[in-house]
């Protein structure tokens, strides 16, 4: 039994072409002398010495027209004791529309404000898309944006992966918004001692 062709959708905003358009030679030399506009351009200011929009020297030199606010990598702030001001809610993987936080949470008995932390933390950058959900949904006041990112890009997927240790060490933040006491006779380390 042979299945009838596939007939596909007619939209009603569907856009037409004009018969300027359909000549798509017209087209073509159009987008030809956008180009050439921009090279000529660009060619004559590296000709006479100023920097024109040749390219930005990135870890020595950041882009100028990055807004104030710009999302970068993510940083989990610290309790004063330097644990995790996390509480392992999964609130963060939850909201993530990439699916790319991973948390494990751990018990800790002598915590008595909250015993509940992150063991495993991690975030896989290889497949963010550094929508800034997390940090908003974070009742804790856990896990933040910053501006710069040290290394990022990366070739090798598997470096893309950043565990907790590194989230808490890279910038370390300790001011956040809800404070907690520090545990009596806890040094500093990444879980309970």
């Amino acid at each position: 039994m042979k299945r009838p062709a596939y007939k596909r959708k007619q939209y009603w905003n569907e856009p037409t072409m004009t018969w300027w358009e359909k000549f798509y030679l017209f087209e073509i030399l159009r987008g030809l002398a956008v180009t050439s506009v921009v090279f000529l351009r660009n060619m004559k200011r590296w000709m006479t010495g100023k920097k024109g929009a040749l390219a930005t020297y990135y870890p020595e030199e950041t882009r100028f027209d990055y807004a104030p606010l710009n999302r970068g990598k993510h940083v989990l702030t610290q309790r004063p004791d330097g644990r995790p001001q996390c509480i392992a809610c999964n609130l963060c993987a939850t909201v993530c529309p990439a699916k790319v936080i991973e948390i494990d949470a751990a018990f800790d008995p002598e915590d008595t404000a909250h015993p509940k932390y992150p063991a495993r933390f991690e975030i896989d950058y290889s497949r963010c898309v550094f929508c800034g959900l997390c940090v908003e949904a974070c009742p804790e006041d856990a896990i933040r944006m910053v501006k710069e990112v040290p290394d990022l890009p990366s070739a090798d997927r598997n470096r893309m992966w950043l565990a907790k240790e590194e989230l808490l060490n890279w910038q370390p933040q300790r001011d956040a918004a809800k404070p907690y006491p520090a545990k009596a006779g806890a040094e500093r380390s990444g879980g309970p001692a």
